[in-house]
């Protein structure tokens, strides 16, 4: 598969979940006009939807309906975006740029904006339920326990408060890797899995691999972001560049040089690649995600 191949494959998913949030999402003419304006602004429009695309990618090995992993791959990118929303307040990063454009608590204002964060997540978990899933409720209530674990304190808002209360110290490597798994890797290894479980036929050790490549994919995905926050500008980003040295926040980066870094991304891309090799052609979307995951440019 060649590269254009995959970006016309991405560009495909991107619509298809953009046209699926623009239907869930409430128009911004319903009341409360300001907030449901607000819930758009933040999910709508911009951003590279990793997740949803990993959700797809991994939606081909199990041979899943691509309308269920829609909605599975939507319901992901609801919990990211009201991430994104918090992460950006002032009581967290306290930053003003998001996606290339002003950050939903500078367009409204911080209440609005926590309620965003509050409403995405209430939605994405409306949709796990609203949507079918699997052929089983069984295993569609497996997925639920498996979003709410990686949204949770033992996943990405557990991860976020050990991100906080590193401001300022020296981590080492291990304590980086413990911190990501948790708040970058944990709702990336949900989107893998649960587009996997939306199909059928695979056995427990298949989703297994499917979970080894995504811890790989979200590891990644960190080591790259701390990378490009330290050499890349803003107008790149679409957010602020060098904020984390700035606020004195322990990166990869800092922990082991930019060349160092770059060299854990490969690392951790060859693992990807290697989890999902017995796929073949089935798991070729992974692959290529990995490449892309590792090197981007924003």
């Amino acid at each position: 598969m060649t590269a254009a191949d995959f970006q016309s494959w991405a560009a495909a998913g991107q619509a298809l979940i953009e046209a699926f949030l623009q239907k869930v999402l409430p128009a911004p003419e319903i009341a409360p006009q300001r907030l449901h304006a607000a819930m758009r602004y933040a999910a709508l429009g911009a951003g590279k939807r990793v997740r949803p695309l990993l959700a797809y990618a991994a939606g081909e090995v199990s041979q899943a309906d691509p309308e269920r992993v829609t909605a599975a791959g939507a319901a992901v990118e609801l919990i990211h975006a009201y991430s994104l929303v918090h992460d950006d307040l002032p009581c967290m990063d306290d930053d003003v740029l998001r996606r290339g454009k002003p950050t939903c608590h500078v367009e409204f204002d911080e209440a609005t904006a926590l309620l965003v964060g509050d409403a995405l997540q209430s939605l994405a978990f409306q949709l796990v339920g609203e949507y079918r899933l699997a052929d089983e409720a069984s295993a569609q209530l497996e997925m639920v326990k498996l979003l709410a674990a990686a949204s949770g304190s033992r996943g990405m808002a557990g991860g976020q408060a050990i991100d906080l209360a590193a401001v300022g110290k020296t981590l080492s490597v291990p304590e980086l890797e413990f911190m990501h798994i948790h708040k970058t890797g944990a709702l990336i290894r949900a989107a893998a899995v649960l587009g996997a479980r939306c199909g059928s036929g695979l056995s427990e050790a298949e989703f297994a691999r499917v979970d080894t490549y995504a811890k790989a994919v979200g590891l990644a995905f960190q080591v790259v972001d701390d990378v490009l926050d330290a050499d890349a500008p803003s107008a790149t980003l679409g957010k602020t560049a060098g904020k984390d040295a700035a606020q004195g926040k322990p990166t990869y980066v800092s922990a082991m040089g930019i060349v160092q870094a770059r060299a854990l991304a490969e690392q951790l891309r060859g693992e990807a690649h290697a989890a999902i090799a017995p796929f073949g052609a089935r798991g070729a979307r992974l692959a290529q995600l990995a490449d892309f995951i590792v090197l981007r440019k924003f």
